[in-house]
């Protein structure tokens, strides 16, 4: 039996290829509980920044639809937890599907579950209980906007799988992690409308291009055992399909603003943002890992300077019209 085995008597304790060094998770988290920690990727705020701008910036778009001069600040936090602690589910149960596979990945093989230093059943009762913290953050909305939350975990249940059957998993995993654009507008209005439906369609393909970047890190690995991904499908060509893919992604945003009746410092903010995108493409070079892991980080800036655009304009317009 391997070393890295989960069922190895002696756990391998060890820093994950692609966790942030120095993470206070690392320097102050007791020893029993990071691990646990690492299941979660607190040590990688990434992905809930990822999950979280969808959320904020529909949740924006809606205030200003609303004619408020800012997004409601309580729902804001619960986006906020919300992100956090469903992204943290929804990473250890991609952990309980995918332990074999993480086990023979050079990038993955210290992850808590292979390594040995928290057994499945343990991620199963950890899991449950950050799901019933997201449960517990969605209770605090309208209906409607509980049923749509529910409603999205068919996807966020299949997503793991699809890497093993289809050569887009990334077009799932973008309707599971863009979900919170549906969320953020019915959050204020109880309802959906075209708007959010256009920022919902445009997290997607943003959502295809970034992990698409991430994906070439491991695209020697996932040969090997059998993973399927766009980085492996787009190959050499990977720098088109980003064009292609953030392309659609700021026609699909200038359409839900259009929507939404936004004003010009939104429309400014967008520029950023493809700024940021033209420049992640400029930057792509698909054989150097860690810059696929750097470019892939930016993106919670791309997002950032999104929401500042929208904030920056629902602020200005309320205040010229009061």
């Amino acid at each position: 039996m391997t070393s890295n085995s989960p069922l190895s008597s002696a756990p391998i304790i060890g820093p994950v290829a692609d966790a942030v060094r120095g993470h206070w998770v690392d320097r102050h988290l007791p020893a029993r509980f990071r691990p646990y920690a690492r299941l979660m990727r607190l040590e990688r705020p990434i992905g809930w920044w990822l999950l979280l701008w969808p959320c904020w910036w529909s949740a924006t778009l809606a205030a200003g639809a609303a004619g408020r001069a800012y997004p409601d600040p309580w729902h804001l936090a619960l986006f906020l937890i919300g992100a956090v602690v469903m992204r943290g589910a929804g990473c250890v149960y991609n952990d309980i599907l995918d332990r074999d596979i993480d086990g023979a990945v050079e990038r993955t093989r210290l992850r808590p579950i292979p390594s040995g230093q928290v057994t499945v059943r343990q991620a199963v009762l950890f899991m449950a209980g950050l799901a019933l913290c997201g449960f517990a953050v969605l209770l605090q909305f309208n209906a409607f906007t509980i049923w749509l939350g529910i409603a999205s975990l068919g996807i966020v249940a299949v997503y793991p799988l699809m890497k093993r059957v289809v050569d887009w998993p990334q077009l799932v995993l973008g309707l599971a992690f863009s979900w919170g654009a549906l969320i953020g507008w019915a959050a204020v209005f109880g309802r959906l409308d075209w708007a959010p439906v256009l920022v919902y369609a445009a997290n997607i393909v943003w959502t295809v291009g970034y992990d698409t970047i991430y994906a070439h890190q491991d695209k020697e690995d996932d040969e090997i055992v059998g993973v399927r991904s766009t980085a492996r499908l787009f190959a050499d060509a990977t720098p088109r399909w980003l064009m292609a893919l953030y392309g659609a992604t700021l026609a699909l945003l200038a359409g839900a603003f259009a929507l939404a009746g936004v004003g010009l410092l939104a429309y400014v903010g967008l520029a950023g943002f493809a700024m940021h995108l033209a420049w992640q493409i400029a930057r792509l070079d698909i054989n150097d890992g860690d810059g696929c892991l750097r470019l892939f980080r930016s993106n919670r800036d791309a997002g950032a300077i999104l929401f500042a655009g929208l904030v920056v304009d629902v602020a200005l317009r309320a205040l010229m019209a009061g």
